[in-house]
């Protein structure tokens, strides 16, 4: 059963979007829109991996596909540094939405998967936590329109 390798995608993806989230919110902390909003996100993906847990005690969880070879390339890095200035934080923002939007279509599939089983609690982890990425993602992408003016067009 590969649900077992997306399980394991859900919870390193949501433990690696909210550690990004906070590296990039202490690393722009003079934006505090961006520390405090960050923080509040990434909180919100702790939430997930926390109610992920006994789900993963139940089904198990294979981290990088366990000899399987497509599913060894699923995985996401994350951000261990920011880049610094106004275009280090448009392509920081733009790094946590790509986390983000991988954290949100696991969740879709694994819901997929959570149906065919009848699991309602898989069942409802999955909507809950694709609803929260969903108002991740929509505050990230209005915060790269706020970002993106300023350093594209005026010369540096």
């Amino acid at each position: 059963m590969y649900l077992v390798v997306y399980l394991g995608l859900a919870h390193r993806g949501e433990q690696t979007f909210a550690d990004s989230l906070r590296t990039v919110g202490e690393g722009h902390a003079k934006h505090p829109d961006v520390l405090f909003t960050c923080e509040a996100l990434a909180k919100m993906s702790d939430e997930h991996v926390r109610r992920l847990t006994p789900i993963v005690e139940r089904y198990g969880e294979r981290r990088r596909g366990g000899g399987v070879d497509e599913p060894e390339r699923l995985h996401a890095d994350g951000l261990a540094e920011v880049r610094s200035g106004p275009v280090g934080l448009l392509r920081d923002l733009q790094d946590l939405h790509v986390l983000g939007t991988l954290a949100q279509t696991t969740w879709t599939v694994v819901r997929q998967a959570a149906q065919g089983l009848r699991d309602v609690e898989l069942i409802e982890l999955c909507e809950h936590a694709s609803g929260q990425n969903s108002r991740q993602l929509a505050w990230l992408n209005t915060r790269l329109k706020a970002a993106a003016p300023q350093p594209l067009i005026v010369a540096g």
